[in-house]
């Protein structure tokens, strides 16, 4: 029983895993089209707004066809997974067979799968995501509710791994070759390799068996108690940072070594400019935009390690949520979920590809 149970859990979560691997590839297709290295953008002297406002309605437009395709998919991934709606719904598997048609009835599952899907669409275009299949509860509302707990956890990780990341690839590309630079690169493929929910249930293990310690249980929000807030998403948010401060660091590294031979600085260092004001004023800035690249493509990994993190820290945030709705088979809060994350997914991309511009003033939008 024990493995067969494990063994349907495996399947669910690879479902989902695989349905979270397509957005972020379809996103990385979005970038490779449309990304800083295509003919759409290129480093030349700005143009006018005009040519802005028609990249933006290019992106916005590939963006809809994006979601369009992420809702196919997630459509028929969910209802392969392994289960019975109407056991999931009477939370017990002995059942009728009168029950279990009345009850695909009532959500539309005995209808062919093309006229199901345009009735989830008609209904995504209203705002409406569906009721979840087991408290009944409106899925937009669960996300809404979920969602600043999820949001402050990425906003914590991401400032621990920029806040070590750009430092360590600095310091690398500046001294290169030298015993910093060896030991920085060591480091850094060492966080790499660490799986986040290993190095998690590490942070609440040996913390406890060493000092007897162990973070609050449950979740305060941060405009209740900000300080028990953060006691409570510290350790998470280091075991979610790490691997992307390892991967930021090492293209920061390679970003500074080919900024730090262009010929303007040396012009700058012929000038007699302190060392350091050139590394950070003109190299750094220039050296930002892969950075950025990697940083927004990483957003969907960031997303991924939530589903695991919460739930090993016990936090109700969007992860957690998640897990569960993949794991009791509760399909409409699956696809509300996948969607979610899509939807943002194709948001930060998209902001990215126009903070480009700002990095560098000699990129223009065609």
């Amino acid at each position: 029983m024990a493995l067969t149970f494990r063994l349907q859990q495996t399947i669910k979560m690879t479902l989902f895993t695989d349905t979270m691997a397509i957005i972020v590839l379809v996103n990385v297709a979005g970038q490779t089209h449309n990304g800083p290295f295509s003919r759409h953008m290129a480093r030349e002297p700005r143009m006018g707004g005009e040519h802005l406002g028609r990249y933006v309605a290019k992106r916005l437009l590939f963006s809809l066809l994006v979601l369009w395709l992420i809702s196919l998919v997630v459509f028929a991934a969910v209802r392969a997974i392994p289960g019975d709606v109407c056991k999931i719904v009477l939370a017990t598997p002995d059942v009728d067979q009168k029950q279990c048609n009345a009850i695909r009835a009532e959500l539309g599952l005995n209808r062919p799968l093309a006229v199901q899907y345009v009735s989830y669409m008609g209904n995504l275009l209203k705002g409406d995501l569906g009721n979840t299949l087991i408290n009944k509860r409106d899925v937009a509302t669960e996300i809404r509710e979920r969602v600043p707990l999820t949001l402050e956890l990425t906003v914590l990780s991401t400032v621990f791994a920029l806040a070590i990341s750009i430092p360590i690839g600095v310091i690398s590309a500046a001294r290169q070759n030298s015993a910093w630079d060896y030991g920085l690169r060591f480091l850094s493929i060492g966080w790499l390799s660490i799986p986040s929910f290993w190095l998690g249930t590490m942070l609440i293990i040996w913390p406890a068996r060493l000092w007897n310690y162990s973070p609050p249980a449950g979740y305060v929000d941060i405009w209740i108690d900000p300080f028990k807030n953060l006691e409570q998403l510290y350790l998470p948010a280091i075991a979610l940072g790490i691997a992307l401060s390892a991967s930021l660091a090492r293209v920061t590294r390679s970003s500074m070594l080919e900024v730090l031979r262009q010929d303007y600085i040396r012009t700058a260092r012929a000038k007699g400019l302190a060392e350091g004001w050139v590394v950070v004023r003109h190299g750094l800035r220039n050296a930002m935009i892969p950075v950025t690249t990697l940083f927004a493509l990483q957003v969907g990994v960031l997303f991924g390690g939530t589903v695991v993190l919460e739930s090993i820290f016990a936090l109700p945030g969007l992860g957690q949520l998640t897990f569960n709705a993949v794991t009791i088979k509760d399909y409409t809060e699956v696809q509300g979920l996948v969607l979610f994350f899509a939807t943002v997914l194709v948001a930060i991309n998209l902001m990215v590809d126009l903070s480009y511009a700002w990095i560098d003033p000699r990129i223009r939008y065609a």
